[in-house]
Formats: C-alpha cells, sequence, structure tokens
C-alpha cells in the first residue's frame, strides 16, 4: 500500500479501494489491510472519514522524520511493549479463538518474512505491530486493548527506528513462533514467558550501549 502511495498511483484527495477490494488484489486478509490503513491514518498518510471512506492526506513520506528517535527512546518504548505484550498473551492463551489462532498464525508469517527485509524498515514495523496488536485483541480485556491501540503509533516508530540500525539486532523468528505455539497450546505461562523474551534480547542490547 506504501507503494500505491509513493508511485502516484493514489493521488492527494483520491478515495482509496474498499477493504475487500484491497484484500482480494493484495492476496491477504481484511484484518491484514484494516489494521495497515490503521497505520497510515495514524501516520498521517491516509484520512478515515465516516461513512465517506478513507482518503489519501499526503504522499509525502514520514520515514525521514523518524529517524531523528533517539536509541534511549526506542529502549523506552520497547520496555513498554514487553509489559503490555507479557500480560495480553498471559491472557490470550486462555481466551483466544480458532479464528483469532488462525489470523496470528496469518500474521506471524508475514511478520516474519518482512523481518528479513532490511530494506523495508516501515513495512517491517507494520507487519510487526500488527502481529503484536493482534495478540492484544485475542486477549478480549477491552481496556487493554485500549491502551495498546493508542501505544502503537509509538511502537511503529521504534520498530522503524530499530529495524534502520544494522547494529541493533532483530529478535529472529523464533521466539515470535514460540508465542504463538504457546498460545495455540492454551498455555498461559509459556506464553507470558515466550513475550518477555520477544524484546528483552533488544533491551538489554540498548542498556548495554548505556541508553
Amino acid at each position: 500500500m506504501h507503494e500505491e502511495l509513493s508511485s502516484g498511483r493514489w493521488s492527494v484527495g483520491a478515495q482509496i479501494p474498499s477493504e475487500s477490494q484491497l484484500a482480494e488484489d493484495l492476496q491477504v486478509s481484511r484484518s491484514v489491510i484494516r489494521e495497515a490503513i490503521r497505520g497510515m491514518v495514524q501516520l498521517g498518510l491516509l484520512e478515515s472519514r465516516h461513512g465517506s471512506g478513507t482518503f489519501v492526506r499526503t504522499v509525502a513520506d514520514p520515514t525521514p522524520i523518524l529517524d531523528y528517535m533517539t536509541i534511549a527512546e526506542v529502549r523506552e518504548i520497547f520496555e513498554v511493549q514487553a509489559g503490555f505484550d507479557v500480560q495480553a498473551a498471559r491472557l490470550a492463551a486462555t481466551r483466544r479463538s480458532a479464528s483469532e489462532l488462525a489470523g496470528l498464525r496469518e500474521l506471524l508469517d508475514k511478520r516474519n518474512a518482512a523481518e528479513l527485509n532490511r530494506t523495508d524498515p516501515l513495512g517491517f514495523a507494520t507487519a510487526d505491530s500488527a502481529f503484536h496488536l493482534a495478540v492484544a485483541e485475542a486477549a478480549h480485556n477491552p481496556l487493554l486493548l485500549e491502551l495498546y491501540r493508542y501505544f502503537v503509533t509509538r511502537l511503529r516508530e521504534a520498530l522503524y527506528r530499530a529495524h534502520s540500525d544494522p547494529e541493533i539486532p532483530d529478535c529472529g523468528p523464533g521466539v515470535h513462533d514460540d508465542l504463538v505455539a504457546a498460545i495455540a497450546a492454551q498455555d498461559p505461562e509459556a506464553a507470558a514467558r515466550a513475550a518477555q523474551q520477544v524484546m528483552q534480547p533488544t533491551i538489554e542490547e540498548l542498556q548495554g550501549r548505556g541508553v
């Protein structure tokens, strides 16, 4: 979807296609499209108008601004994410539905594929945050979900900044695979441990830099 903007195929003021049409065109689920649109709205690229649809607000690339986020800010955001994710994972393991589990597996595949591409940090940030937001949705705690949705914009910014820095290691797909496996097995403590391990190595790396 970012390519549609950067290529000029979607012009400023134009209405973008419906979620169902985009899902069909891009061969992904509507939940993935919905989260991508939400992220682009929060970045100021799109504007959602109630009863009318979603429209292009700007085609300017916001990513240069994100480069100015400091490493200390990234660490602070990841520390908060770890707290959210542990509780969300613990609850999701006991409350998730079969359809939510299937959605998590789909988002996991997209997140893991995006992690391998260091040339598209914004794509990775969108895919990774969509996965973690889906875990929060599967927790079925409305307040936790509301807080996570408020927080996810800053999370995307931190993920973009971290993925743009080759000296900050990615956590790798293994721990995310473990997280989904624990949620599938309905094991809340294993899910909580896996969620903690998702961010802990990166946080420790940033702390090792003295930030």
